[in-house]
């Protein structure tokens, strides 16, 4: 959503389809792990069935809020830093994504809060971290270059750590909204 959105504001692409494509890679490779993760024992009491209107409601009711955040990265990078140079917005763009999916994974992870009353595999965290740090570096290296990306300013490193943290309060927030509405989380 927040990438269509962008696409029609801008006079570029927040992102080009190959750097898309490897951020959805590391992010994928980040869900590889959750096999292994801690189910919450409460969660396996009793035989749930996938249902795709709980799945629908899930997502337009989060679904807004992380695109309300990428929106937000949007304006702090044009209006804030008034930042029009490409090369440097996207690779901004590309390491917030993959910061904030890998925190947002764990909010959406379970119905608790996560690190504190939920925690994973210590895999899902391992994995979560390396993904993120390679996520923060790639724009450093060869790879990085070859797709467009180029080394980032220290000045922006706040909005790829922070904005993801912000994001993951908001969250968790309105996860506590959606399970007192809905009585369930998906």
């Amino acid at each position: 959503m927040s990438v269509i959105i962008a696409s029609v504001i801008l006079p570029f692409l927040p992102e080009t389809p190959i750097q898309l494509l490897v951020e959805g890679l590391l992010y994928d490779f980040g869900q590889l792990t959750l096999p292994f993760d801690n189910v919450d024992s409460e969660y396996l009491k009793k035989p749930r069935k996938f249902s795709i209107d709980s799945l629908k409601k899930f997502m337009l009711f989060m679904g807004p809020i992380s695109s309300i955040f990428d929106i937000l990265v949007f304006a702090i990078l044009l209006m804030v830093f008034k930042l029009h140079d490409v090369a440097t917005f996207q690779t901004v763009w590309f390491s917030y994504s993959i910061v904030s999916n890998l925190l947002g994974m764990h909010i959406i992870r379970t119905a608790k809060t996560p690190f504190i009353e939920s925690n994973a595999h210590k895999l899902v965290y391992f994995s979560s971290i390396l993904l993120a740090i390679i996520g923060v570096v790639i724009p450093f290296t060869v790879l990085g270059k070859l797709i467009g990306l180029v080394p980032i300013p220290l000045q922006y490193i706040p909005i790829i750590i922070l904005v993801p943290i912000l994001y993951c309060f908001i969250a968790l927030i309105a996860k506590r909204i959606y399970i007192k509405k809905y009585g369930e989380w998906i």
